[in-house]
C-alpha cells in the first residue's frame, strides 16, 4: 500500500523505529490479524510521531499505547502537505473504500452549470459532477456562497433566464420580475424567438469558457468604432459597461475554468534531495508526483537569497585541481539542458487513464483536494500552481520560473 515496509518486534521496538526517518510522510499500523483495519494517518515527522505510539512509557496515555498491537509498519516519505493529502487519499482508498470521503471529510467544490441540453438553457450552481456535462461545468468555486455571488453578478450582463422550471412557452403567462425589469428575454411567454434565446444563451457560455474575454472583445470593439466616428457619448456607455464586465470578471477566481479543460501544473517541494515534486490537474485527475531534478543548477545570486533559479545559468568549465578536490566540482548546466529535463517530466506527466474508467467521485474527490490546497491563504499554501488552457501550451519558461520561486522557498 505504501513504499517502505518494517516488521515491528513488540519486544524490541527500537529496532524498527531507528529505521523510520524524520521526516514528513503518510504511515500504517498494521496489526498482526491482516483482517483488521490499519491504523492510517499522515505527519511532519514520522520518527517523532511513530516514537510516541510504539516506544510507550508508564506516563503516556493508554490511548496511544500500541505497541503490542503492531505487527508491521509502512510508510512514504512526502515533501509537501499537498502530496501528503494525495497519497493518503491513496492509501485510504486501498484500506477503507468508499469510508475514505467521510474520514477525510471530502466535499465537492462547487459549479456552476448550464443546460446546454435544454431548450432554454440556464445557469446555476451545483457540486455534482457528471461525465456528460464536463464542457458546461465551470470551475471549482471556493465556496457555494462565491459561485452564487458570481452568477448573480453575471447573469447581470446577460438576459438569460434565471428560473428554474421547463419551460412551456405561453403568450397567456405573465412573467416574472426580470421579464418586467428588461433583465429577462421572457421565452416563457414568447418574449424572443427561440433563436434569439440560443444566441444569448451563446455569448453567456462563450463568456464563461472565455472568462470574459469573449465580452470585454465585443464591447471593447463597440466603444472603438462610437469613438472613431464621434460618438463619443455611445462610446462613453460602451467603457461604462467595460469597467462593470471587468469588476464582475474580478469576482471569478484563477481556477475557475470549463472543466473539460481545466489544466494546472502544480510544483511542490520533493523528499527527494534537489528535486521538485510536479503534479498535473488534468480532466478532474491529480496525476503524478513526478519529480524534477534541479542538479546542476544554482542560484543566480545566491548572496543575496535571489529565487531566480535558473533564470541565467551558465556553463562552468572544470578546473584542473587535486584528484579529490575535482570530485567536489558542481557545474551548472545550459537552459536547453534544462527545458529538455522538464519535457520530460511533462510527458511522463501527460499519461492519463482512460476517461471511461475515471468515475465522477474520484473526480470530485481530486478536485476537492486540489482546492483545499489552491484555495488556501497564500501565507500557509506551500508551492504553487501554473494553470494552461491545456497540457500542450504550458510554457517551459514560466515555469522554470515556479520551479526556481518553490526550490529557493523549501532551501530557506
Amino acid at each position: 500500500m505504501l513504499v517502505h515496509s518494517i516488521a515491528f518486534d513488540p519486544t524490541n521496538p527500537a529496532s524498527a523505529l531507528a529505521q523510520i526517518p524524520a521526516q514528513p510522510g503518510v504511515f500504517a499500523l498494521f496489526a498482526a490479524d491482516e483482517r483488521a483495519e490499519p491504523y492510517l494517518s499522515r505527519t511532519p515527522n514520522l520518527k517523532r510521531r511513530l516514537t510516541r505510539f510504539l516506544d510507550a512509557r508508564p506516563s503516556q496515555s493508554k490511548r496511544l499505547r500500541l505497541t503490542e498491537k503492531i505487527a508491521r509498519i509502512e510508510y512514504t516519505l512526502t515533501g509537501s502537505d499537498f502530496e501528503s493529502a494525495l497519497c493518503l487519499y491513496a492509501a485510504s482508498m486501498q484500506a477503507f473504500g468508499e469510508a475514505t470521503r467521510k474520514r477525510m471529510h471530502l466535499r465537492s467544490p462547487y459549479f456552476l452549470r448550464m443546460t446546454s441540453e435544454n431548450a432554454y438553457p440556464r445557469v446555476y450552481v451545483t457540486n455534482k459532477i457528471t461525465k456528460s456535462a464536463f464542457d458546461d461545468l465551470f470551475g471549482p468555486f471556493p465556496s457555494r456562497a462565491s459561485a452564487e455571488k458570481f452568477c448573480d453578478e453575471m447573469l447581470n450582463l446577460f438576459e438569460l433566464r434565471r428560473c428554474h422550471e421547463d419551460l412551456n412557452p405561453d403568450p397567456a403567462f405573465p412573467g416574472c420580475i426580470y421579464s418586467e425589469m428588461k433583465m429577462c428575454l421572457a421565452p416563457c411567454f414568447k418574449g424572443c424567438s427561440d433563436a434569439r434565446y440560443a444566441e444569448e444563451a451563446a455569448s453567456v457560455h462563450a463568456f464563461l469558457e472565455t472568462r470574459g474575454a469573449s465580452l470585454i472583445e465585443k464591447i471593447g470593439a463597440e466603444r472603438d468604432a462610437a469613438s472613431a466616428n464621434l460618438e463619443f457619448e455611445q462610446a462613453a456607455q460602451a467603457h461604462a459597461k467595460l469597467q462593470k464586465v471587468q469588476a464582475v470578471i474580478s469576482l471569478m477566481p484563477a481556477a475557475v475554468h470549463p472543466l473539460s479543460k481545466l489544466v494546472a501544473l502544480v510544483v511542490q517541494p520533493c523528499a527527494e534531495p534537489e528535486s521538485v515534486a510536479c503534479f498535473l490537474l488534468t480532466r478532474g485527475v491529480i496525476l503524478g508526483p513526478i519529480s524534477y531534478s534541479v542538479q546542476g543548477m544554482r542560484l543566480h545570486n545566491e548572496q543575496s537569497g535571489s529565487t531566480s533559479l535558473y533564470l541565467h545559468p551558465t556553463t562552468v568549465e572544470a578546473l584542473p585541481l587535486e584528484a579529490e578536490s575535482a570530485r567536489s566540482i558542481v557545474q551548472t548546466v545550459s537552459r536547453n539542458v534544462l527545458e529538455e529535463r522538464l519535457q520530460q517530466t511533462l510527458a511522463d506527466l501527460k499519461s492519463p487513464p482512460a476517461k471511461s474508467k475515471l468515475s465522477t467521485q474520484t473526480i470530485s474527490d481530486h478536485l476537492c483536494l486540489f482546492s483545499r490546497w489552491f484555495y488556501r491563504n497564500q501565507t500557509q499554501r506551500v508551492g504553487e500552481a501554473f494553470l494552461a488552457k491545456d497540457a500542450d501550451s504550458l510554457p517551459q519558461r514560466q515555469i522554470l520560473r515556479v520551479i526556481s520561486r518553490v526550490y529557493s522557498s523549501n532551501l530557506s
